[in-house]
């Protein structure tokens, strides 16, 4: 049964947004960003891909200035939850006794992937603006900078969370194997996404952690304990 609605469950219960719920708000967001600007929502030209040529990236910000607007709306709004997230499972793994390193990891990991979220969606914002939009020079400077930040700019600290909590986890018995497992090697190649930046081929390893990625963070939402029933807790809680 789900340890955050057994309500048989008996210790002290951590106060808190439910995170499989804050997860899940999300990922539901985030997804549905994608969707004005990609081939799952919308007809092409599609959103431009780094390497895209200047006239190419100029003609659709400037004859897309809704669609990129409405994933810039969606993408802001994502960022909020993560954040919410990041420091509900900070004060969690706290309330459970966790005192190591790694808690602080997570959501420093945490924190930097809702900043950039909310940084990336802000740039998509700007270059939706007419008068942006029809500036060459300008548009493909942004467009290569909210490119950076949602790219290897979220999956390295996203690695970063996915790796303090599914080590910490891991010795302390709060998650099963299953979540552990793939989490840690998600984060890996989270970490590995860096290489994008001077390799292009390696851009494959963003969505590869991003995606799976999406899915380990709603199954540790509603994986981890909510309740102290194993006295993790210090004895100044009570």
């Amino acid at each position: 049964m789900n340890s955050q609605t057994d309500t048989a469950a008996t210790g002290p219960r951590h106060a808190s947004p439910h995170l499989g719920i804050v997860a899940t708000t999300y990922v539901i967001l985030k997804i549905a960003s994608v969707f004005p600007v990609s081939a799952f929502g919308s007809k092409p030209p599609w959103f431009p891909g780094l390497n895209a040529p200047t006239d190419q990236v100029v003609s659709y910000f400037s004859t897309h200035a809704f669609p990129v607007m409405l994933c810039a709306f969606l993408q802001l709004g994502a960022a909020i939850p993560f954040g919410i997230f990041a420091a509900t499972m900070l004060s969690r793994m706290r309330f459970l006794g966790v005192n190591a390193a790694g808690a602080d990891i997570a959501f420093f990991g945490g924190a930097m992937a809702a900043a950039d979220e909310l940084f990336s969606g802000a740039v998509v914002a700007v270059m939706a603006q007419p008068l942006v939009a029809q500036n060459p020079a300008l548009v493909q400077a942004f467009h290569y900078l909210s490119v950076a930040l949602g790219g290897p700019g979220f999956t390295m600290p996203f690695g970063l969370l996915m790796a303090g909590v599914s080590v910490t986890a891991g010795f302390t018995k709060l998650l099963p194997r299953w979540v552990v497992g793939p989490g840690i090697v998600l984060a890996l190649v989270a970490e590995l996404s860096w290489l994008s930046m001077l390799i292009p081929q390696a851009g494959i390893l963003i969505p590869l952690a991003r995606w799976p990625g999406f899915v380990w963070l709603i199954a540790v939402g509603f994986k981890m304990p909510v309740t102290d029933t194993a006295g993790f807790s210090p004895p100044h809680r009570s």
